[in-house]
């Protein structure tokens, strides 16, 4: 009898301890990491390099984020805007300062998130995942997905400058280009003019039966009206190394292809092919960058004559 009451203390006392870790990582991980830097005071962009933070959701301040920006001394309301989307090493800066002289030879204001994250090497949730699901795989509110954050950004610019644009173009690498695909593809109604993912690592294919973010299972995605936007898909020529960055290797994603290169072809393919099948209008275009790899710098370049011929007369 001594004997079961000991083990029935130590099977409690083991499941308290484990339900009281759990309890205190759900609390670091939906309160204290996603806490973010100091709000600054609300100010008008400065012209040349400026930063701000803001709360990232509107109706909560559980998290804020850090926006870096590039203004050229002639820009003005109705002139281009660019939203720039860091890779995996969450370095906004370094890719603000990549569209620097693309920004001031072409008139853009450029506008880079940062989404600051100490352990982005084993979470690729809450960026390029889009924050649809929690670390544990719960859903997020659309609310707090890091999609909604940049329409919320484009409020904030909007409202605190006097802009008056209603649409903005948006260009991710790697970890960013993951970002972008898969914002045009589940938030299609965003304000996005032409969008442009760079090189990414792997794709969300448009296939109800495989678990995001491979598939769209258990999401609410729209592809037919995600065709509708404008949408390239941009590649390296040389980008077939996979030992470059962070590249992931689950089975799911080899089937994708075996290198960046060959990952972005499928995505393309079998989405065209999507459309083919439904007879549905297709915007989205793909092209491929000779002599060059998985190279940032390089693919923001060739980025710019698709933002050069962004249809903004269309919708504003």
């Amino acid at each position: 009898m001594n004997k079961t009451l000991r083990i029935l203390k130590k099977i409690i006392l083991y499941t308290f301890s484990i339900l009281l870790l759990l309890s205190v990582v759900g609390y670091i991980y939906l309160y204290v990491l996603p806490k973010g830097p100091e709000i600054t005071a609300t100010n008008k962009i400065n012209v040349g390099t400026d930063t701000f933070v803001m709360h990232a959701y509107k109706d909560s301040e559980r998290k804020s984020i850090k926006v870096w920006t590039y203004k050229p001394k002639s820009w003005n309301d109705k002139d281009k805007i660019v939203f720039v989307m860091h890779g995996g090493g969450r370095n906004a800066d370094d890719y603000l300062n990549a569209w620097i002289e693309l920004a001031d030879k072409n008139n853009l204001l450029i506008i880079a998130p940062e989404f600051e994250n100490k352990f982005s090497k084993y979470t690729t949730n809450d960026y390029q995942e889009g924050n649809l699901f929690t670390f544990f795989g719960t859903k997020n509110p659309k609310s707090e997905w890091a999609y909604t954050v940049i329409e919320n950004i484009f409020d904030h610019i909007k409202s605190v400058n006097n802009i008056t644009n209603e649409q903005y173009d948006i260009f991710g690498h790697s970890a960013g280009g993951q970002f972008v695909h898969r914002m045009v593809m589940l938030m299609p109604e965003s304000r996005i003019g032409t969008a442009i993912a760079a090189n990414s690592g792997f794709y969300t294919l448009p296939n109800e039966n495989l678990e995001f973010p491979y598939g769209v299972k258990n999401t609410e995605t729209n592809v037919q009206k995600a065709y509708k936007k404008r949408l390239v898909i941009l590649l390296g020529e040389l980008d077939n190394d996979p030992s470059l960055g962070t590249f992931r290797t689950t089975d799911l994603a080899m089937e994708q292809g075996a290198h960046r290169l060959e990952r972005g072809t499928t995505f393309f393919n079998v989405n065209k092919e999507l459309k083919n099948k439904n007879n549905w209008t297709f915007n989205w275009e793909i092209d491929t960058v000779k002599n060059t790899g998985h190279n940032y710098k390089k693919m923001s370049k060739s980025a710019i004559e698709w933002i050069r011929t962004s249809p903004y007369n269309e919708y504003e």
